[in-house]
């Protein structure tokens, strides 16, 4: 009976605080947010350059600085890949407190120790450039793989603060296209800048070139940072985004994460957008050895080929935040994109062994197209099934379950290419993503940050035996 109490005066409380959210909130959209989205997109670029940029030229620093790193080939490489896999390692641990951190002080305060962590670690690079300094290189990546920990949460969170129910979509795509085209620009610009000279000086003075270019773009995108960016708008973009803010300020995280966790249909999701983001992870840090393999002294290659997986993502994301915006239709399309992501998988797998340069680069946007367009539908349909939830911490969850999946498939594809070579890689890969598929199938899809728009910021709900929690507001 004391329960049954507890319950009425919980859903009175909530209901009474969004009921007067809604009668002395106006939903105004500011010109200010696509400033706000454009500077996030330009530090969220610069951070996902510095993931990727060596290991897309990974023989060159195992060259360059094989002094300093061990012995054993296999050991050698796995140093390498961990330039990669530290963004992946340092994310799962640091991400609770870094969704605390921005569902606490908001965007501003993420923002300017995202901005400031990535250019310390750009210019520690700089102090790296010597055969015998890999340790100092690692720990400057590092530094920058925590300045990411504040970045990924943010895109479905600044949408939803910043931008109407009919852009949220929209705005989660192009934050995350941001990323993605950092993620090219790290592809195409280092085998362009560092050449696998024969003289380690010349190797020297190329690697000082990039570090002290990404550097000064790091510094300016923080001062601008301290300048421009702003936690939220004066007021909220929509009804259902004021109850989320009034709830946010006032209720424990702790209780917020726990709630997540007994969302069964959240839960599978993060699993299989782990699986397929941790393929992403997987490939894009390995692209090197495994274009390498087939097609010798072909580094700016291997490059291009990561610029056209991105690139094409990029255009998946648009297309896919566009779609759901105009249809609404999140299941259905999370399933979909999924599935062609396998397709991608299988086809780029069954096609790397033949050599044609062409057929690579066409499957690898066919790929890139499908599983990087991925990513902002798994954000937005996650915001739906979790709503009134905070973004930040849905999205927050969704990378954790991303890097460590990019974790298990680097190292899992790094053995096996050492061993059997890049077909047994890249078809273990396309097995894990035909499972992902059948789980994704299998999420049921109620929409709740959509009825709640429907009913003018009201959403009906639950507190039942089998932990599906929601809210009656």
């Amino acid at each position: 009976m004391s329960e049954d109490k507890e319950k009425v005066v919980f859903t009175e409380d909530k209901k009474s605080k969004a009921e007067e959210a809604r009668e002395h909130t106006t939903p105004r959209l500011f010109l200010r947010r696509w400033l706000i989205l454009l500077l996030f997109c330009c530090f969220s670029m610069s951070n996902a350059f510095q993931w990727i940029h060596l290991n897309i030229i990974g023989n060159i620093i195992l060259r360059y600085y094989n002094e300093s790193l061990p012995g054993d080939e296999f050991q050698q490489q796995l140093a390498v890949d961990w330039l990669s896999m530290i963004y992946m390692l340092a994310y799962i641990p640091l991400i609770f407190p870094a969704t605390w951190l921005l569902d606490r002080k908001g965007l501003r305060v993420v923002s300017l120790a995202a901005t400031f962590l990535n250019c310390l670690g750009a210019w520690l690079k700089c102090a790296s450039v010597d055969p015998s300094r890999f340790g100092v290189l690692m720990f400057a990546q590092t530094v920058c793989a925590i300045a990411q920990i504040f970045i990924l949460g943010i895109p479905a969170r600044l949408a939803a603060v910043w931008f109407g129910p009919n852009e949220v979509s929209t705005a989660t795509a192009l934050g995350v296209f941001g990323n993605q085209v950092g993620v090219a620009i790290g592809f195409l610009v280092p085998p362009v800048i560092v050449k696998n000279h024969d003289d380690l000086n010349l190797v020297g003075r190329d690697f000082s070139i990039m570090f002290y270019a990404t550097a000064g773009v790091t510094t300016a995108l923080f001062l601008l940072v301290i300048t421009v960016f702003k936690k939220q708008p004066p007021t909220p973009p929509s009804k259902a985004q004021a109850i989320i803010v009034e709830q946010a300020a006032e209720e424990k995280y702790s209780q917020s994460l726990v709630r997540l966790v007994k969302n069964r249909c959240f839960m599978l999701l993060m699993i299989t957008y782990g699986v397929n983001t941790g393929s992403y992870y997987g490939i894009s840090t390995l692209l090197n050895p495994l274009v390498l393999y087939y097609c010798e002294n072909c580094e700016e290659h291997a490059g291009r080929i990561g610029l056209t997986i991105v690139l094409a993502g990029v255009l998946g994301s648009i297309v896919a935040g566009i779609w759901l915006d105009k249809t609404k239709k999140f299941k259905l399309t999370t399933v979909a994109i999924y599935f062609l992501s396998m397709a991608g998988m299988v086809l780029f797998t069954f096609t790397l062994d033949q050599g044609i340069l062409w057929v690579l680069y066409l499957c690898g946007g066919i790929l890139g197209f499908f599983m990087t367009g991925y990513l902002p539908v798994g954000f937005e349909f996650a915001a739906e099934l979790t709503y009134p939830e905070s973004e930040g911490t849905s999205s927050g969850l969704l990378n954790a379950s991303a890097q460590f999946f990019g974790i298990v498939f680097t190292t899992s594809m790094g053995a096996l290419l050492n061993k059997f070579g890049p077909l047994a890689a890249n078809a273990t890969v396309s097995g894990a993503l035909l499972l992902g598929t059948i789980g994704t199938a299998l999420i049921k899809g109620h929409l709740r940050r959509q009825e709640a728009e429907k009913k003018g910021g009201q959403l009906t709900a639950f507190l039942t035996a089998d932990d599906i929690v929601d809210y009656e507001l």
